[in-house]
């Protein structure tokens, strides 16, 4: 299992979000009998998540350190979450949690261990534990 260190992830997602922003279909995906909601849903099936500017304050505040296994894990639960049709979603592995926006696959916040004890999350329509 390879560690991760929180600075690889915030980097990995200036990358992504600028490769993200600059998504484009290409014209030989137009008129294959497609809709438009069916190519945007092939573009967007094999993204990596990505994590907020608050969720990386919070892993780094928490001391929690993801490895690529649990970042494609939190990546698969929110491929299961957005098939689902759930928008926010709270994703729990092993004593994390983080709350997701399926839509943005983006890691709003994370917590771990003690603080998960007496927490109340609001604002999701579904919770996936990995």
């Amino acid at each position: 299992m390879t560690k991760i260190s929180n600075e690889y992830v915030l980097n990995r997602n200036r990358i992504n979000g600028i490769d993200n922003s600059k998504k484009s279909i290409q014209t030989n995906n137009i008129g294959n009998g497609k809709s438009f909601k069916e190519v945007m849903n092939q573009l967007g099936k094999n993204d990596e998540v990505n994590f907020s500017k608050h969720a990386m304050q919070r892993l780094e505040k928490r001391n929690i350190n993801l490895t690529s296994e649990d970042i494609n894990k939190i990546t698969d639960a929110v491929n299961i979450a957005k098939a689902k049709g759930v928008k926010d979603a709270l994703i729990i592995m092993g004593d994390n949690a983080f709350v997701t926006s399926i839509k943005n696959n983006m890691v709003i916040t994370a917590t771990s261990g003690t603080d998960l004890k007496e927490s109340v999350f609001t604002n999701i329509d579904g919770a996936v534990i990995i």
